[in-house]
């Protein structure tokens, strides 16, 4: 490009460039507090209806450490039989054999009941734990009789004699 120069007096003023305002927004960058409210409301409801279901859920899980504790005592009673006239009438009675009072998180106190020579009953009893709120499977037992087991559960019962466990329930899967 070419640079004329002409005489001084003509020669054009030295200018600064012409100063920008900012654009007016359109629209905003943030939140409102309704569109905030909105959001809140939306996760309480989300969380009133999932916490009780995923709550449901760990106390169906924590159910399988008195089935395991069960388990263990039902095989302390089969290998206790097999050297004596009856099975064992406590669980201490069983503890050389494998059997444990309390389930391994401590969660579930683990009884025996009504032995005999041809059967027993054994109850788990989460009622002074967490498994407390589990309703009708916070007490789960069961009663082998003659060969046969039979699976129950009740929330606040002692035995099977009392007649407050409910057999064949859906606290116990199959």
């Amino acid at each position: 490009m070419r640079h004329v120069q002409g005489p001084p007096s003509v020669r054009p003023a030295c200018t600064l460039p012409a100063a920008r305002h900012p654009a007016p927004r359109r629209g905003s960058r943030g939140f409102t507090i309704v569109e905030l409210l909105i959001a809140v409301v939306v996760v309480g409801v989300l969380a009133a209806v999932a916490l009780p279901s995923f709550l449901d859920s760990i106390r169906k899980g924590r159910r399988a450490e008195a089935f395991a504790a069960i388990s263990a005592v039902q095989q302390a009673q089969e290998r206790f039989r097999g050297n004596n006239a009856n099975y064992a009438s406590t669980v201490s009675a069983l503890t050389a054999l494998g059997a444990v009072a309390t389930s391994a998180n401590g969660r579930y106190a683990i009884s025996v009941a009504n032995a005999s020579a041809t059967g027993y009953d054994i109850v788990a009893d989460g009622t002074g734990s967490g498994q407390a709120s589990d309703g009708t499977c916070a007490k789960l037992a069961v009663r082998a009789a003659g060969g046969v087991l039979t699976y129950a559960s009740c929330a606040a019962c002692t035995t099977f004699a009392s007649g407050d466990f409910t057999a064949a329930n859906r606290c116990w899967a199959r």
